[in-house]
């Protein structure tokens, strides 16, 4: 392996890998604080075999001997996102610019925007990325347990990112009102121009007794 290789691993094992190969400056007992200056830890595209889009990933700090956790900025471009993973010992991920996404297996869809905040707890199948029509950057504080901070699975399809989408974009019609509910239809066919079936979502807004019986 090449030097330039083995610098390149160093800095996709301190976001994502299965160990940081970088260790703190600072000894088992240290005397002062550690700096980190800004770029000294490395920068590096997102792999293909691990994203959707572009992706840039800026190294803020790696795991030590006492904190078994390290940092990232993570920039993505419209419609980028990670391929499925978990992480043994959990992520934090802090938006500091634009709208992140986020979904599990489950079907859970987060959106969250600037300053806003989502932990992810240990063993969730997860992704995350940008919109579709807007770039995002996140701040990852990942954490690590016996040597591990991330276990890679497939990509996310266009198809499940799609999914994800609409299931932001759907409104929770279970938590309306029964009233709330029948204007659902209402304003759907008023979009759609479909005069004929907006009198009848308008009659069973209006009569909900007759139209029930």
């Amino acid at each position: 392996m090449t030097q330039k290789r083995k610098g390149l691993r160093s800095m996709l094992l301190a976001l994502v890998g299965c160990t940081c190969s970088v260790t703190a400056a600072a000894d088992s007992h240290p005397s002062s604080q550690t700096l980190y200056p800004l770029g000294t830890q490395g920068s590096f595209a997102g792999p293909d075999n691990l994203f959707t889009g572009d992706v840039k990933v800026d190294i803020l700090f790696p795991e030590n001997e006492k904190a078994h956790f390290s940092g990232a900025y993570v920039h993505f471009a419209p419609g980028a996102r990670t391929a499925w993973h978990t992480h043994p010992a959990g992520q934090h991920m802090i938006v500091t610019d634009g709208i992140a996404l986020t979904g599990t297996r489950a079907g859970d869809v987060f959106a969250f925007s600037a300053g806003e905040t989502v932990w992810c707890p240990p063993d969730i199948d997860h992704w995350h990325g940008a919109t579709p029509h807007a770039s995002m950057t996140h701040l990852v504080i990942t954490g690590s347990k016996d040597g591990e901070n991330v276990i890679w699975k497939e990509k996310v399809t266009d198809a499940q990112y799609a999914q994800a989408l609409e299931r932001k974009a759907a409104p929770d019609v279970a938590a309306l009102t029964a009233q709330q509910q029948a204007m659902v239809p209402i304003a759907a066919w008023a979009t759609q121009g479909n005069l004929a079936s907006l009198e009848q979502a308008i009659e069973a807004v209006l009569h909900p007794q007759e139209n029930a019986g």
